[in-house]
């Protein structure tokens, strides 16, 4: 089979197109013939060596397919089952073996291109708008790169669950993206501080939430625009990692509370697992959730979609089709 591999850590050029076998599901896992994968950054991080992995490496962390075998013990999943998954690392590949208690059922009514675009970013915006600070209304929320794949789906979720949105982007057009999915105000953080326009929207008061996947670019003023016991919500490092944080300083911004959240930790169960991808996948398909795909890539041109990703020029979700 064809599939990407990284052989050292680096840039794009490190993806390498090759023949490799098709692997052997195990007991416990499901061979899954892959449709789509998603391109996300934490992809790029295993590239780059800023997440540590043996190497040679697959990347790719989401995707949907169709089930072609599966190892001893699995009844979850059967051959022809259509599925999607995240958190897996391996779907820059025409195959993947995929442990089948991570595997979803995706309706007959959503096609495997947009469950692969909605799995991991999808998954992301739920634990982020119903766990990690659970919104109802009466909250503000601060929301930055609100256009991009994980933004644009929290946005949405934001406005679902009652809340009012202060949206950041970084151009007109991005702008008016984060508008269309139910931002009720944009900052372009380009040209204007926003820090200073979120106080300002807020009356001198912040936000009760800072989602921010930006990184060390925005982080500090993503602190300074929280309201007293505000959460300070760091999931992403488009920027580059956040530096390390004194805890004295979260006193001296109001008693703040920081945390750092990865998806892994909030599909835990399988049952906790089919409740946001139940969720994620059934707005899809009754349009309650907006998706957009900017771009779907072959997958010899996997490099170039990473390197459209790093740019952050892009608008909406990148996929990659063996």
């Amino acid at each position: 089979m064809k599939a990407i591999l990284v052989h050292q850590c680096g840039g794009p050029d490190q993806l390498k197109l090759e023949d490799v076998p098709v692997p052997v599901p195990g007991p416990g896992q499901a061979l899954v013939k892959i449709d789509t994968s998603g391109v996300n950054f934490i992809d790029i991080y295993f590239r780059i060596g800023l997440y540590k992995a043996d190497l040679p490496l697959i990347p790719g962390m989401e995707a949907a397919g169709v089930v072609e075998s599966v190892g001893a013990g699995v009844d979850a999943v059967a051959p022809g089952d259509r599925v999607a998954y995240a958190m897996s690392r391996g779907s820059y590949a025409e195959y993947a073996v995929v442990p089948a208690a991570t595997l979803v059922p995706v309706p007959a009514s959503v096609s495997l291109a947009d469950a692969a675009a909605v799995m991991l970013q999808g998954m992301t915006a739920h634990y982020l708008s119903h766990s990690t600070f659970p919104l109802s209304k009466g909250h503000t929320a601060l929301i930055h790169a609100a256009a991009g794949g994980t933004g644009a789906l929290l946005v949405q979720m934001a406005r679902m669950r009652g809340a009012t949105v202060i949206a950041t982007a970084g151009s007109p057009e991005k702008a008016a993206r984060a508008r269309s999915v139910g931002a009720d105000e944009v900052v372009l953080y380009n040209t204007h501080d926003f820090e200073a326009e979120t106080r300002r929207l807020t009356c001198g008061k912040g936000v009760d939430v800072v989602y921010d996947s930006v990184g060390a670019a925005t982080f500090a003023k993503s602190l300074a625009s929280l309201k007293p016991r505000g959460m300070m919500v760091t999931f992403g490092n488009a920027s580059g990692p956040v530096p390390s944080v004194e805890p004295l300083v979260l006193s001296q911004k109001g008693s703040l509370f920081l945390t750092r959240p990865t998806l892994g930790n909030y599909v835990a169960t399988r049952e906790e697992l089919l409740w946001r991808a139940g969720d994620v996948l059934r707005w899809v398909s009754d349009g309650t959730l907006q998706l957009h795909i900017h771009k779907t890539y072959p997958l010899d041109q996997a490099s170039l979609a990473q390197t459209d990703l790093a740019g952050r020029n892009t608008l909406g979700k990148l996929l990659v089709k063996p």
